[in-house]
């Protein structure tokens, strides 16, 4: 075997060595490189499922919100029906936004917005609702205790009319009362064919009834008729024959005699004679007195 000269020994070694050394240098900086890319990779990773757990986040918190909205609309009430539908519609949209984002990823970001918007609307209209239905009910307050003021004004003219129409009822029952005229004074007696006064029966020719029309203001003045009845201790109404009769409270009743005189509110005295009677017996006459508006009195006589 041919021996290798130390000198050439050398600069192969020298040559080797370099080799393994450039060799060692790549491998050292594809590792170093490896290192890199895993440490970027994971880094990516982690901001990845960083980014997703918060984008979850605000998915849940967003879908809090709709919810809570949503219950916000449940509790939502009204007296009227053209709100109540207008209501209804809306809940119905807060519910199918409820289950849409239920169903959306949370890395969804444009539908994520779009839902985020929509909440927005929804409060804003949700508010003006509040409003619009707290206006109407300021309204319908404000008309109720104003029909109520107006039906307690209406009891108390009502009241006030009422008052006043008995007042004039009153007053007018007692002008009414006030100007029936009135007697005083009344008396029957008996005459003979000479004039004279007596109480024996069979000498009796006629009778006598007299009174007082007393003075009233309030009476209307004119002529005015009195009628008498009188009669026997048999209870018969005497009838002197001319057939006189009278109305009082709607009853027509015979009368024994009458006589008109004319009365202006001044104190009157009359007599009214009754004649053509054919007999008298023993016992006590009954007289009385009698306007088409009232009785005037009562007088009685005894005869032997």
């Amino acid at each position: 075997m041919e021996r290798e000269d130390p000198l050439e020994r050398i600069e192969r070694k020298e040559r080797e060595r370099k080799q393994n050394g450039g060799a060692k240098t790549v491998m050292f900086i594809m590792i170093a490189v490896a290192v890199l890319l895993g440490a970027a990779l994971a880094y990516v990773l982690w901001q990845k499922n960083s980014l997703v757990g918060q984008l979850n986040i605000e998915k849940q918190e967003l879908t809090e919100q709709i919810v809570a909205l949503q219950s916000d609309y449940e509790s939502l009430s009204s007296e009227y029906d053209a709100i109540n539908l207008q209501l209804d519609s809306s809940r119905e949209e807060v519910a199918q936004l409820v289950e849409r984002i239920k169903k959306t990823e949370a890395t969804d970001r444009a539908k994520i917005r779009q839902y985020e918007k929509e909440l927005g609307t929804l409060r804003t209209i949700m508010r003006g609702y509040i409003v619009q239905i707290d206006s109407l009910n300021q309204l319908n307050h404000k008309l109720t205790v104003d029909a109520a003021n107006a039906r307690r004004e209406a009891a108390e003219h009502r009241k006030r009319s009422e008052e006043l129409t008995a007042q004039v009822e009153d007053l007018t029952g007692k002008v009414v009362t006030g100007s029936v005229i009135k007697a005083r004074g009344m008396r029957i007696e008996a005459y003979n064919s000479a004039g004279k006064v007596i109480d024996r029966s069979k000498n009796v020719a006629r009778l006598l009834v007299t009174l007082s029309l007393v003075e009233n203001a309030l009476a209307e003045s004119g002529p005015v008729r009195v009628y008498v009845r009188v009669k026997d201790p048999n209870g018969n109404l005497l009838d002197d024959g001319r057939g006189a009769s009278f109305t009082l409270n709607g009853q027509t009743l015979p009368a024994t005699a009458s006589r008109e005189v004319d009365y202006q509110g001044q104190e009157v005295e009359l007599s009214i004679y009754v004649n053509n009677i054919p007999a008298y017996e023993k016992g006590i006459y009954t007289a009385e007195a009698y306007t088409s508006q009232a009785k005037l009195g009562s007088a009685e006589l005894m005869l032997r």
